[in-house]
């Protein structure tokens, strides 16, 4: 009886099992198959006005009964899955759109993968074309945008662009000189200047980038469908000690110094290959090079019809500054025209993601915010833009800025909120930070240039940092090379908001020097603990960075022309933190840390002034001693 019985019971469990692992096979297929099942996939390219021809791929729904406005993608990343048959598992800027029906389109951009022509890293907008032979990413994106309401089936002559980080820039691009068919476009953590997003942070070169130099700097002088570039291999999972014994920056060029186009190989002829690294080691400072490639600059007439949606994350480590300063130059130069900003708790691109729960790094923010933001938000800017009437009245904020101490979303009626007033906090004597403006008097410590603060406690090796921008800090607090001034428990809620200035008063016994500051939400000892943290991490006095900024030394009066310090004397260097929404809690501490280094995240400074960091010798680079004079202050905004 037994036996039966226990016979039965595997039966049972067996066609449990299998009816389950079926279920699961169909849903993992219905996700993969969405694409294929609902849209149809063509490839083709598009002749641009100087005969230069790019690859593009059109995703167009099945369903052929109602019209379509096109969503399209401009990208240097590729348009993969090659092949007609071949398709993408996600198409278009979310899951919503994708399910609605549009027409995706992709397109590689002049010079990558499939399409033809030279690639331009971050190519100069050309203010007054002569002929066609005059091109840019807003000419081929206008080209592209003609051929494709024209020769599309379906579409409804509406198009919008969209894009994060480098498609960002392709999405702002089309925007000037905009095609007339162009209605909406959502730049994404757009690249807005190379000296300020990316590779740059106020003249500091960012070591931590320096895998992803040839990602955008190996040639290649023909389509192809696989990749070219080939990511340099480090040989070790600690890039702080790899860049430490490194030395030099130019002990780094062989790394890019190829044999041949198509495969790159290492040689030994020693000279550089990659068109992108030759690019930063030739133009240390903010020359004609880098300024007539920033987009900024160029967005002072964006055309009406055109509404723009600028999205960004106050964690994003990558393009901050781009993100901010295209929604606030937009909204300067260009006041009849419809332009939004998103700013979330995310970091580079999460909004794109569909994970429910929201963490940077080790710090929670909370559930489905990206989810929510994609539903709510950025399907709701395109179908009112491209599916409906298209006035101003969209039912969305002028923007939408997410207060990451309170945890919560905020609308305002402008950013920065004109009702705002500003506090400055002083750096005073015994880590103190006040209001009050204290005796004068100088702070030292010694910059070890054999010992650099770390950015990160975390030994390994990244393309790209990102965690980081919300690590707990106090592994730096407790250095002598990290000044630490912070405030008394707070006994209110204190509400942070906008940019922050970073008003310094310094001296070096060297000539040059980087100084790094860094805004701190401190939690007191008895805050709740959250899941997914670092298992050697609690929130027990979490020390929070919320924002962080470095300004190399040398570029205090101008980034075009550096200059070197005079050693021992009091200097003023001042400089810009980016844009923060953050509520420090009653019984939390405001803190400011301030050092010199930040390695690698950015590379060493010698600390004596040298024209070229790039060619700088191991003999330049010296321990130095600094001061922070206490009439230096931190400048916040506060609301009304």
């Amino acid at each position: 009886m037994k036996n039966k019985i226990l016979r039965v019971l595997i039966i049972l469990l067996v066609a449990f099992l299998t009816t389950s692992c079926s279920k699961s096979t169909s849903t993992n297929q219905q996700k993969e198959n969405y694409t294929k099942e609902n849209y149809t996939k063509t490839e083709t390219t598009i002749t641009m006005r100087d005969g230069v021809k790019l690859f593009t791929v059109i995703y167009a729904p099945k369903d052929t009964s109602k019209k379509y406005p096109i969503l399209l993608q401009r990208t240097p990343y590729s348009c993969k899955p090659y092949g007609a048959d071949k398709f993408r598992k996600k198409i278009g800027p979310n899951q919503f759109l994708m399910k609605e029906g549009n027409i995706m389109v992709y397109q590689d951009v002049r010079g990558r993968w499939m399409s033809e022509g030279t690639y331009v890293n971050m190519r100069a907008y050309i203010p007054n074309k002569k002929d066609s032979t005059d091109i840019d990413e807003s000419s081929d994106t206008y080209d592209t945008i003609d051929w494709l309401v024209k020769n599309v089936k379906n579409n409804n002559g509406n198009v919008g662009t969209w894009g994060i980080s480098y498609p960002g820039f392709y999405a702002t691009c089309s925007t000037i000189d905009a095609h007339p068919a162009l209605k909406a476009s959502s730049p994404q953590a757009s690249i807005g200047d190379f000296f300020f997003d990316d590779f740059h942070h106020n003249g500091a070169y960012l070591l931590s980038y320096f895998r992803a130099t040839s990602l955008f700097g190996t040639p290649k002088n023909k389509p192809t469908d696989t990749a070219w570039y080939k990511i340099p291999d480090l040989k070790t999972k600690d890039q702080y000690q790899f860049f430490l014994d490194a030395g030099p920056l130019s002990n780094l060029n062989h790394y890019f110094e190829y044999e041949n186009l198509d495969k790159p190989k290492l040689n030994t002829n020693n000279v550089s290959s990659d068109f992108f690294w030759k690019e930063l080691t030739e133009h240390p400072n903010y020359d004609e090079n880098w300024q007539k490639k920033g987009i900024i600059q160029h967005l002072k007439n964006i055309k009406s019809h055109v509404a723009t949606m600028v999205v960004g994350g106050e964690f994003d480590a990558e393009d901050l500054y781009g993100a901010l300063e295209t929604y606030k130059t937009i909204e300067k130069y260009n006041l009849d025209n419809y332009n939004t900003l998103v700013f979330g708790p995310w970091s580079h691109g999460q909004w794109a993601r569909t994970k429910v729960k929201n963490s940077v790094g080790n710090f929670y923010f909370g559930d489905s915010i990206s989810i929510n933001y994609q539903k709510n938000v950025e399907t709701r800017f395109f179908n009112h833009f491209l599916k409906e009437n298209g006035d101003k009245n969209s039912g969305l904020p002028e923007a939408y800025v997410y207060d990451s101490g309170a945890k919560k979303w905020e609308s305002f009626t402008t950013w920065p909120p004109k009702n705002t007033k500003k506090i400055k906090y002083y750096l005073a004597n015994n880590q103190k930070l006040t209001v009050q403006k204290p005796t004068e008097k100088g702070i030292k410590f010694v910059s070890d240039i054999k010992k650099p603060v770390p950015y990160s406690e975390d030994i390994k090796t990244v393309f790209t940092p990102r965690k980081y921008m919300t690590d707990d800090q106090r592994f730096a607090a407790r250095r002598s090379d990290v000044l630490v001034f912070e405030t008394p428990v707070l006994e209110n809620d204190l509400t942070l908001i906008g940019e922050i200035k970073a008003n310094l008063k310094v001296a070096t016994t060297g000539t040059d020097a980087d100084w790094i500051v860094k805004v701190i939400d401190v939690f007191p000892a008895d805050a709740q603990e959250q899941e997914g943290m670092q298992s050697h991490l609690k929130m027990s006095n979490y020390f929070l960075m919320v924002r962080s900024e470095v300004m190399r030394g040398k570029f205090r009066n101008s980034f075009t022309n550096p200059e070197p310090f005079i050693p021992n004397k009091k200097t003023a260097v001042n400089f810009v933190l980016q844009d923060i929404n953050h509520t420090f809690k009653k019984g939390h501490k405001l803190q400011i840390q301030v050092q010199s280094t930040w390695f690698p995240l950015i590379d060493l400074n010698p600390q004596t002034f040298v024209p070229n960091i790039f060619k700088a010798k191991k003999e330049d680079f010296k321990t130095q001693t600094h001061t922070v004079f206490t009439d230096s202050t931190i400048e916040f905004s506060v609301l009304n």
